[in-house]
């Protein structure tokens, strides 16, 4: 029983998950950071509020506080992609240009070699001639 665990905990998958959310949590603070202290106070020049907790508010129904919890949640998004995802698309592009690896080469490789092994047999299986 505990080797079986063992085999489980030490996939490489099990080690990327727990490292992802590691750092996940670690980074939450800097883009928390870039929302609240950047992005929220440009939208309240523009606005004239950082929350919207208070608009359309009936009683205790408030659809303002679902309101600025959309709002943050696009601007956590746009602060993802628009600091890390799309600079990093701009270097591994770079990187794969300066390295000569040429994109629809790269995901021709990264197809299952079993699958590859089969076309091959099907295709040559086509060209024999038939008795």
């Amino acid at each position: 029983m505990l080797t079986g665990f063992k085999k489980f905990i030490l996939k490489g998958n099990v080690i990327d998950l727990a490292v992802a959310v590691i750092i996940g949590a670690a980074f939450s603070s800097v883009v928390d950071a870039l929302v609240k202290s950047v992005m929220m106070p440009l939208i309240s020049l523009l606005v004239g509020e950082p929350n919207f907790d208070d608009f359309l508010a009936f009683g205790d129904v408030r659809f303002g506080v679902l309101l600025t919890a959309v709002v943050n949640f696009l601007l956590v998004a746009a602060a993802i992609y628009f600091v890390i995802i799309v600079p990093m698309n701009h270097m591994i592009e770079r990187r794969n240009r300066k390295l000569g690896i040429d994109q629809d080469v790269k995901e021709e490789a990264a197809e299952d070699p079993q699958i590859a092994l089969l076309t091959e047999i099907r295709d040559a299986l086509r060209s024999q001639p038939t008795k």
